[in-house]
């Protein structure tokens, strides 16, 4: 078998992707597995931009144990890549020598070991979505799949799957639209297997979770009659922080009023009101859309949505936390999504005490969710069914890497493989007697 080695550099953390596939069926497909996911320590690896050594070391521990599954031989050839996404999309924004010496150090590290090392660069939003869709098809066989007579088949009548990928910075929509696509900047053309592909995709930057819920926290305050003083109607009654302007205000994303004292410390209490919460939430959008025109939501044209989605990570996480993964409906999504934002503090530690972390997240997290896909992506009560909460098809992580290694190492041939046939028994036989007679 031969290896590969991807790393998702994401805005809150970076993972390590290894994959193994029979080096004689490379141009198949349903072919490539996950053998290992390496989630490395620490945040990601936009946070170093004041250490990017830091950065580079952080990479280590997975790469390590990557070189224990590897065998030694095949090392030098296991193509290996980091690919970041919108936590260095932002960076680069705000200060891109800092993302260069990131990216630097990172490559450095990389290099120490004895792998054949193809780069590391930020991908495109369009990127991003385009090649989580590659791996949500890939895996799900719905773009070829191979039969039981033994041969590659592109499947009948089998519609391919959308995408809903949720990040800490960004958020994609990936998905083959019944009509003709209006607006090129969110278009996508693949050719796989003999087959041509027009997709809709469009990632939204600042509207991944991480940096959504800290522009809330940004308009709550501004919105406060006392600016030391913050009411959270998504957090639960009972619940209190304290945060810095500093760390309020450390992204591109979250406007600061005109002079932020940074060292000014913020008291953050939770009063556990959903409505009040939804309609925050609902100001962090703009929904009009211009005239004659299908859009999501910041007037970004968007088709109607069409067939089957994954919804993944950020996605999965919250609302398998909620246990909403089972095809549940939408009015059920709602009262559980209701009744879990008006517990307060006391009776949600009681509850959930392994989960403090993150506890008192899940309400924002959950209506951003639902505002997100109902308001922004035009999801309804009749098309919610279509969406299916999940964080791996096939025993393999759903993200970009999969789709971005099959891309890269050339494993998805542009062209169907050609199947070399035979003649039809009664032409043989009609050769064969053509041959015999003239001889005779």
């Amino acid at each position: 078998p031969q290896y590969g080695l991807v790393f998702d550099a994401g805005s809150t953390h970076t993972a390590l992707y290894i994959y193994r596939w029979p080096a004689d069926k490379e141009n198949g497909t349903g072919i490539v597995s996950q053998v290992e996911a390496c989630t490395v320590s620490g945040p990601g690896i936009s946070s170093y931009a004041d250490d990017p050594a830091g950065a580079g070391a952080s990479l280590k521990s997975c790469l390590d144990k990557a070189m224990k599954i590897v065998p030694a031989e095949q090392q030098r050839e296991t193509p290996t890549y980091l690919g970041a996404t919108a936590g260095m999309r932002l960076l680069r924004e705000q200060n891109s020598t800092k993302a260069e010496q990131v990216f630097a150090e990172v490559a450095k590290a990389i290099g120490e070991y004895p792998v054949d090392f193809r780069g590391a660069r930020i991908l495109t939003g369009n990127e991003e979505g385009s090649f989580s869709w590659i791996t949500v098809n890939y895996l799900l066989e719905t773009l070829i799949k191979f039969s039981f007579a033994e041969k590659w088949e592109h499947p009948r009548e089998t519609e391919v799957l959308g995408a809903l990928d949720l990040g800490g910075a960004s958020t994609q929509i990936t998905f083959q639209p019944g009509v003709a696509i209006e607006d090129k900047n969110t278009s996508v053309f693949f050719r796989l297997y003999g087959t041509n592909y027009s997709l809709y995709t469009h990632s939204y930057l600042c509207y991944g979770q991480t940096q959504a819920l800290k522009r809330l926290l940004a308009a709550l305050r501004q919105g406060s009659s006392s600016p030391q003083q913050i009411s959270h109607p998504c957090y639960p009654k009972g619940y209190q922080e304290n945060i810095t302007t500093a760390d309020l205000y450390d992204s591109p994303c979250v406007h600061a009023p005109s002079t932020p004292s940074p060292a000014q410390v913020l008291t953050v209490t939770g009063t556990g009101d959903p409505a009040a919460c939804s309609t925050a939430i609902q100001k962090l959008f703009n929904f009009t859309c211009g005239a004659n025109r299908t859009c999501g939501f910041n007037e970004v044209y968007q088709p109607p949505v069409r067939g089957q989605f994954f919804a993944f990570a950020g996605f999965y996480y919250t609302f398998h936390f909620l246990n909403l993964t089972s095809r549940q409906s939408l009015s059920d999504v709602n009262s559980t999504v209701q009744t879990f934002c008006k517990k307060n503090w006391a009776e949600l530690v009681e509850t959930f005490p392994q989960e403090k972390q993150y506890l008192h997240m899940y309400c924002s997290m959950a209506i951003y969710i639902l505002t997100l896909l109902l308001d922004g992506y035009k999801f309804n009560e009749y098309t919610w069914s279509n969406i299916h909460f999940s964080q791996q098809a096939a025993n393999t992580d759903i993200g970009w890497t999969l789709g971005f290694m099959l891309n890269f190492t050339n494993m998805i041939p542009t062209e169907a493989l050609e199947h070399v046939k035979g003649h039809q028994p009664g032409l043989w036989a009609g050769a064969v007697s053509f041959i015999v007679l003239a001889i005779v």
